[in-house]
């Protein structure tokens, strides 16, 4: 498979019913650029872009009650087997495989603790284009409140292996797969919001965390966590005008 090795997180979108408002609120926020789909059933997907390579996606719902959230896509190369992998690890299956036209094949799943993430089988679509620089996608990171279930469930899925580290008072841990540490995982350190029992939240690298935190609430978006230095960097944890989750963090 060309592009980004399975196991590794590929993709991320924002399922919203605020479409036209996200369409406003992250190209002011990123420097994004929008591709709209022409295929008429797509519902206006909008592909972003940041310097005319994309870096995410935004859509209608599913369905008229989902609440807003982006999505992480982990790359596969069988959709059909991941799933059933997640159901035969404790997890569920929320929608099953399906094709995206001639891009990919994907499925919506969860874990046994209801963190929900999408598996992507690529074909003409390999995934973002763009990682780790600002405007882009740069960390993936699972927040749970059964961090010991998350190591044996992903560990059946993907073949992710836990690699724990101290950071202060809370035991981080990073996802190994193959050579590389892949994405994160935090154990709840606070009541999770009542929409999100555990969570997958996507983390968008930007140049100064202050500022983009300070232009996000400026645009009509909340800040949740107000930018913090951590090993990492300096991020913190905001809600678009809609209410989606996301997170920003200027590497160091």
């Amino acid at each position: 498979m060309d592009g980004v090795e399975p196991g590794t997180p590929c993709w991320t979108d924002l399922a919203t019913p605020g479409l036209d408002d996200a369409k406003r609120f992250y190209p002011e926020l990123f420097g994004w650029t929008g591709r709209v789909s022409d295929e008429p059933t797509a519902g206006g997907y909008t592909t972003f872009l940041k310097g005319g390579r994309a870096v995410a996606g935004v859509g209608p719902p599913a369905a008229p009650e989902q609440v807003p959230i982006w999505s992480t896509y982990v790359a596969t190369d069988d959709a059909d087997l991941a799933a059933t992998r997640v159901e035969a690890a404790g997890g569920q299956v929320v929608v099953s495989p399906f094709d995206v036209f001639e891009q990919g094949r994907m499925a919506v799943l969860s874990d046994p603790a209801g963190a929900v993430f999408s598996v992507w089988q690529p074909m003409a679509m390999r995934g973002a284009e763009l990682f780790n620089a600002p405007g882009s996608m740069c960390w993936n990171e699972l927040v749970t409140p059964d961090p010991d279930r998350a190591k044996e469930f992903y560990a059946l899925v993907f073949g992710w292996h836990p690699e724990e580290q101290q950071a202060g008072p809370v035991t981080y841990t990073g996802w190994r797969c193959g050579a590389r540490i892949v994405a994160g995982m935090m154990p709840q350190l606070e009541p999770l919001p009542q929409d999100l029992p555990a969570y997958w939240t996507v983390y968008f690298a930007v140049e100064d965390a202050d500022a983009t935190a300070a232009r996000a609430a400026e645009l009509g978006g909340t800040i949740l966590v107000p930018p913090r230095d951590n090993p990492a960097g300096r991020s913190a944890a905001l809600r678009d005008p809609q209410g989606a989750l996301f997170s920003i963090t200027a590497l160091r």
